[in-house]
């Protein structure tokens, strides 16, 4: 490929973190455990190795994506969503930098629903990695890793992960070129898998998995834009050693990490009140970021419309431009006062509309949500 061409391609890539104080959980049915414990210990990589020693059968893809999805998180970090997964038995999970930036204390959830406190003891500011340290899983049992060697093209790959917070997803495809490099600001990514499996907002950090040995091959962790199927994946081998490093010395301050409560970790946008929710929702259908905006909204309003008709009706909608917002404070919600000037692109042409949008903003399952929504023109 030509650098013209990757120069023109690079400028839709997008991170796969999902932020904004919108973080929608679908909850799976009731934990499964098995006398009391997480079913991510119930069987140990020795286990595994003796099973293959002893002459067992290879795993087939069911099997090995249900031993992976045991070992596989979601991570909740101030406004932002992403996954990640156990690398070693300290309780550690490798994610993306982007995932956890701006937080020093997570929240991570296990595939049987229990929620745990993690500390982020290792983060890069040029690489897009991290490293969270979550005591309740030491012990248990991680993923295998492939430490050696590399993917190749057309090899058969999983990605797992919690696409616009959907857990417990899993996704196929093939490994479909390699070494491709670029900077997302201020992350440089060098030698990446391109891979076919779709990725999506929330995927960040989850792992990209062999169909045939089971082992991670990379941290998934960009796509080329938002309707593609070009994802693309952080080599395991080239991260591992910095990784182990955090494991065994943690970072005792973290880099240029604001404060957590004044900052949304994706999109470094501020969030001192719920004026700013509104905002940024309109600054993401600015950017053409429809995921993001819809997940700002509450599940009653979600309920009422379907992603797809969400992102259809905007598809005739220009730039917005954002005028005066006040806030009026209430008991358990606040109402939040809009002015907008929309470009709307009709067929008998360009149209400046002026609307006067009134939200009402409150907490839902503890993320701050925009929760109900009229206007008018004016």
């Amino acid at each position: 490929m030509s650098k013209g061409l990757w120069i023109s391609t690079l400028t839709c890539l997008t991170i796969l973190g999902l932020g904004g104080g919108g973080m929608y959980f679908i909850h799976t049915s009731a934990a499964n455990e098995l006398n009391g414990q997480p079913l991510l210990a119930l069987q140990t990589s020795a286990e595994t190795t003796a099973m293959t020693a002893e002459g067992k059968t290879k795993k087939t893809r069911k099997e090995i994506i249900e031993d992976s999805q045991k070992r596989v998180v979601t991570i909740k970090s101030g406004n932002s969503l992403g996954s990640g997964f156990l690398y070693n038995k300290q309780g550690d999970i490798l994610t993306n930098a982007h995932v956890v930036d701006g937080s020093k204390q997570v929240t991570v959830r296990t595939l049987s629903q229990e929620e745990y406190e993690g500390t982020v003891i290792g983060i890069s500011t040029d690489t897009d990695i991290a490293v969270v340290r979550v005591p309740d899983l030491e012990k248990l049992s991680p993923l295998s890793l492939a430490e050696e060697g590399r993917a190749e093209v057309g090899d058969e790959i999983l990605a797992l992960g919690s696409p616009l917070g959907f857990e417990n997803t899993v996704t196929t495809g093939i490994v479909s070129g390699l070494d491709r490099s670029f900077d997302i600001a201020p992350y440089t990514y060098s030698n990446l898998y391109q891979i076919s499996a779709p990725i999506t907002h929330g995927n960040s950090g989850g792992p990209l998995i062999s169909s045939d040995t089971g082992k991670v091959l990379g941290i998934n962790s960009a796509i080329a834009d938002e309707d593609s199927t070009i994802g693309f994946s952080i080599p395991i081998p080239s991260i591992l050693q910095q990784a182990r490093e955090w494991s065994k010395t943690p970072m005792t301050e973290l880099p240029n990490l604001p404060n957590d409560d004044d900052i949304d970790s994706d999109s470094n946008v501020q969030t001192g009140d719920e004026r700013d929710i509104v905002t940024y929702f309109y600054q993401s259908l600015n950017d053409g970021d429809y995921v993001t905006a819809y997940y700002l909204l509450g599940s009653d309003w979600q309920s009422g419309i379907s992603y797809e008709d969400f992102r259809a009706g905007y598809l005739h909608t220009g730039y917005i431009d954002i005028g005066s917002v006040t806030l009026k404070e209430q008991a358990d919600e606040a109402m939040v006062e809009i002015e907008i000037t929309a470009e709307e692109w009709r067929d008998s042409g360009t149209v400046y509309q002026n609307y006067r949008m009134s939200y009402t903003v409150g907490y839902e399952n503890g993320d701050l949500k925009i929760l109900h929504g009229k206007g008018k023109k004016i």
